[in-house]
């Protein structure tokens, strides 16, 4: 039953998929990011829920990585993708080439069986658009910056880069999960007031968003003694 209810504690972030697709049609964009917030929440507990309750022994009807994998693409690659779209953020025909190269590009990354490295981090960039585009969202640069980190991020997806899991990545673990939880909170706090530019959880949504993209690549160029 715990294992179980662990597949059902997943299935709650199609759920809120649905609402934040429904807040991001009506362009409430703080509301959408919320509710993008609360289903990362439940994409960070359910993993090591599943690994604890050993849901492929214990509940082996119900294919978990599956179910995490739709409602992923949904909540970090679809929704995100359509919210940069139907934003100012990238006008014209920089809007369209952005969300084919974000949905295109991620559904070939989300089925590629070596986007996990042997330490249990990502190879490449693992498609989190959804940290991106709040991100882009919180600071709100120039066209030709978002355009081109859209475009940086999408061709390091298929790159020899390495990026973090905070949970997963045993190495420099003790200071990558409070900051992730930290980046978390701000993204929250972020979306609450709005994106009001003298929110000081801009700041940290930046500084803690520069460690989780660059962690990886410093680990790639030090190498664990």
């Amino acid at each position: 039953m715990k294992a179980l209810s662990v597949h059902l504690f997943t299935a709650t972030g199609a759920v809120f998929a649905m609402l934040a697709m429904l807040a991001a049609v009506d362009l409430d964009w703080s509301m959408m990011f919320l509710w993008l917030v609360v289903a990362f929440v439940v994409d960070g507990f359910d993993g090591p829920l599943a690994r604890r309750y050993h849901v492929k022994t214990n509940a082996p009807e119900l294919d978990g990585e599956l179910m995490d994998l739709i409602i992923d693409y949904l909540t970090y690659v679809f929704i995100p993708a359509y919210a940069l779209f139907k934003s100012d953020l990238l006008p014209g025909w920089t809007g369209w080439l952005a969300i084919i190269l974000i949905t295109f590009a991620s559904v070939i990354y989300f089925a590629d069986t070596r986007m996990k490295s042997k330490d249990n981090s990502f190879a490449g960039f693992p498609g989190c658009w959804n940290m991106v585009v709040l991100v882009l969202f919180a600071l709100s640069p120039d066209f030709y910056i978002t355009l081109i980190l859209v475009v940086l991020f999408t061709v390091a997806m298929f790159l020899d880069l390495k990026f973090i899991h905070p949970v997963r990545t045993a190495r420099w673990r003790a200071l990558s999960l409070p900051v992730a939880v930290a980046w978390t909170g701000f993204a929250g706090w972020a979306a609450w007031v709005d994106f009001n530019p003298e929110s000081w959880a801009l700041w940290g949504l930046a500084a803690t968003s520069v460690y989780l993209a660059l962690a990886g690549l410093a680990q790639q160029i030090v190498p664990a003694r």
